[in-house]
């Protein structure tokens, strides 16, 4: 017990609630290329300081580019990072990233990028980027675009700056929880 009898304490990126519940932070995917333009590269890095300052988790592919970009910019800001990784070492993981998930599986790990996510926003991209969307929309997530998408005609929103895609994907991803 805390002070006062209560229960609730700190607990690393959750808090543990008087019922003893963790509360856990939304999970956004932040996918885009690993070899990133400048522009995408103070996007990503920018988004993944909105969404930490939100309270939200950040789930990328763990490597360079956007992914690194992302991840500097929520560590940055006090957040949590995740790297969901295509090969068997942690220690091949971006600096930034505080959760290295070696998978071993290559680049069928980009399935596991947004199904660890409850919405995903795409900063740029290529070919990988555009199987992580088509992935996330089978899976019945929102994905949201900043900067140029990879593809033109995918009918997903265009987010018009790292705040508005950040705070967008707060939106979705609770959207997502309630529906279940």
């Amino acid at each position: 017990m805390g002070p006062g009898g209560s229960r609730s304490r700190s607990l690393g990126a959750g808090r543990v609630t008087p019922d003893a519940r963790v509360e856990r932070p939304p999970r956004v995917a932040v996918i885009g290329a690993a070899q990133a333009s400048e522009s995408a590269y103070v996007d990503a890095q920018a988004l993944g300081h909105a969404l930490a300052k939100l309270g939200a988790a950040v789930v990328c592919g763990g490597y360079g580019g956007v992914m690194e970009a992302v991840a500097r910019g929520a560590a940055e800001a006090g957040g949590l990072t995740i790297g969901i990784l295509r090969g068997s070492r942690g220690e091949d993981a971006n600096p930034w990233i505080q959760v290295p998930l070696p998978t071993g599986l290559g680049e069928a790990r980009n399935a596991l990028v947004v199904a660890g996510a409850e919405v995903a926003v795409a900063v740029g991209g290529s070919w990988g980027t555009l199987s992580e969307i088509a992935l996330a929309k089978k899976m019945g997530l929102d994905v949201g675009t900043l900067g140029l998408p990879p593809a033109g005609d995918l009918d997903l929103p265009a987010l018009q700056d790292p705040s508005a895609a950040a705070h967008w994907a707060l939106e979705r991803a609770a959207a997502f929880r309630a529906a279940g």
